[in-house]
């Protein structure tokens, strides 16, 4: 279809019953790390955010909810964009062709929008913004707002929240601490460049 913002995938949520166990497999055995874990709210589902990358603040984020016995089933499927207004035009795709499940999204850390394909499985096209704050982090995103008042809302909102630092900040110490060399950062960001 022409038009389309151009994207590619970005990570996967998968539910599960027994989130130790999950993430154990993950990290011992496959070499994850924790970037981030906690619940949405009290008494909600865990969620355990895991990364090889500090380029990307999750890869696979684990969350609480799977009955235990029944078969997998997948939470999302992400997508990256390059930016709010691209974020804007899925939202925008998905509204005009009356897609279900349709939920703009602002986690802090990315503006995102989620819908639903035509047998229930969530989809989300996001982009980062140029700040780290904790997750789990959820408010409303309201696309009435200009990219502009989109960006100083998603200011204002994490500002005082005591985790909220640059973006860049935080891969840096992430890039640290999963021992990867200075040489390495920039030949990933250079193959990031070269795929855009």
């Amino acid at each position: 279809m022409p038009g389309l913002p151009k994207w590619q995938l970005s990570h996967i949520g998968l539910f599960v019953s027994d989130m130790d166990r999950m993430r154990d497999f993950y990290t011992r055995l496959l070499g994850f790390k924790v970037m981030d874990a906690g619940a949405l709210r009290v008494g909600g589902p865990r969620l355990t955010f895991l990364s090889k990358d500090p380029k990307d603040h999750h890869q696979i984020v684990l969350v609480d909810g799977r009955e235990p016995g029944t078969r997998s089933t997948v939470n999302q499927i992400t997508y990256r964009v390059a930016s709010i207004r691209e974020v804007r035009k899925m939202h925008d795709l998905a509204v005009a062709n009356r897609v279900e499940g349709i939920d703009p999204v602002d986690h802090g850390n990315a503006w995102s929008v989620y819908f639903l394909d035509p047998e229930g499985n969530r989809l989300e096209f996001f982009c980062d913004t140029p700040w780290y704050v904790a997750q789990p982090f959820r408010a409303v995103l309201d696309f009435s707002l200009s990219d502009k008042e989109i960006e100083a809302a998603t200011r204002m909102r994490i500002a005082k929240d005591p985790t909220t630092r640059p973006f860049g900040k935080w891969r840096e110490q992430k890039r640290r601490e999963l021992g990867l060399s200075k040489s390495q950062g920039r030949k990933r960001k250079a193959r990031r460049h070269e795929a855009r």
